[in-house]
């Protein structure tokens, strides 16, 4: 198991091969240690999480660091990756996790597909991510005003019939909606919704053998979460 005291570049650099030698040949103008990461890998889902919040705090506020994006790190991340979150995410444009989070190259690893839903083929990255590059923590990101859930929620109240293979991301996202009242006015059924479905791909995370598996043994941590659009913050779900 992995040292909870060694830095991320610690870690990187413990599983390059002898090519990483010409990686970290930087010139003068862009030395190592700028780039090197100097908080520890996180010890568990827990540190996983705070980092996260801590790097969405700073990006609310104005003040990202946007670490991990010169050339001198991309070369430590040549002959290997070590992040320390799985998320799942939606496509949308607005919502990319590295901003949101104040993450950089190799720090997250993302799965956007409309909706975040849960699917075989996300499911498998999902396995990726835990399995081989033992993330500690997996996150379900959904955010306001998500189309995927809108247009599902449309078709539940008849108002819309989708194209084919749109109609069958609405088909994954319509069961974790099924218990909402379709009576709410408008915004605070979308609201409702797109939290409703977060907990439902969360749901179905959770109760596959494999993740019901990896939970119990405490190999990973499993949280959901929305962002906000207009202000940038993610509220994490309890």
């Amino acid at each position: 198991m992995t040292s909870p005291t060694l830095t991320r570049r610690q870690l990187l650099i413990a599983g390059c091969s002898l090519g990483l030698g010409k990686a970290l040949r930087v010139t003068a103008e862009e030395p190592l240690s700028k780039t090197a990461d100097t908080e520890p890998y996180p010890s568990g889902a827990g540190e996983a999480l705070a980092r996260l919040k801590k790097g969405n705090q700073r990006f609310r506020d104005g003040v990202s660091r946007h670490t991990h994006e010169t050339a001198s790190w991309r070369r430590l991340l040549v002959e290997t990756q070590k992040p320390f979150a799985t998320v799942l995410g939606c496509s949308d444009s607005r919502v990319p996790p590295e901003l949101i989070f104040d993450a950089g190259f190799g720090d997250l690893f993302t799965i956007r597909v409309a909706g975040n839903i849960i699917a075989e083929d996300v499911i498998g990255t999902l396995q990726y991510g835990v399995a081989h590059l033992h993330t500690p923590l997996v996150v379900v990101l959904g955010h306001e005003g998500c189309g995927a859930v809108g247009a599902t929620l449309d078709e539940m109240l008849n108002k819309t019939k989708e194209l084919e293979h749109i109609e069958s991301l609405i088909q994954l996202i319509k069961p974790g909606l099924r218990e909402l009242d379709l009576n709410l006015d408008r915004a605070a059924l979308l609201r409702a919704a797109v939290e409703a479905n977060v907990r439902w791909s969360m749901r179905q995370l959770s109760t596959s053998p494999e993740g019901a598996r990896a939970l119990r043994e405490k190999r990973v941590g499993l949280v959901g979460g929305v962002y906000d659009l207009a202000t940038g913050r993610v509220r994490f779900l309890d």
